[in-house]
């Protein structure tokens, strides 16, 4: 008989609902954890540093909370993550940019706190 490890990580996966502190739904979350709840600095300090924003186009988006973007300026994917799937507002196709310091997706107006996954 063999021993295998329990196989552990710290990314969010498919068909898991974060079990981290203040975050039970996303209707109501109160976790400042990347991918839940943009915290105000956050936010300010993403704002405050303009060159760290990387454009990009959505390539990938699932009911799960995972986005695929394409940087515009190279060939580098990103799959990010956010625990209400980004409210249903993005779609393939879409122009983002992704703060490469704070971990801020940004769509338009809206701004979501994303974890890399």
């Amino acid at each position: 008989m063999s021993h295998r490890e329990p196989q552990t990580s710290t990314e969010p996966h498919a068909g898991t609902v974060m079990g981290m502190r203040g975050c039970e739904a996303a209707a109501t979350c109160g976790s400042d954890r990347p991918g839940h709840r943009l915290h105000a600095m956050q936010e300010r300090l993403a704002g405050a540093t303009a060159s760290k924003w990387v454009d990009a186009i959505v390539v990938e988006i699932d009911g799960d909370g995972f986005a695929t973007v394409a940087e515009f300026a190279g060939e580098r994917l990103r799959r990010v993550w956010h625990h209400d799937a980004f409210g249903g507002v993005l779609v393939v196709g879409a122009p983002v940019a992704v703060h490469d310091v704070y971990g801020v997706l940004a769509h338009g107006g809206r701004r979501f706190s994303v974890a890399a996954a």
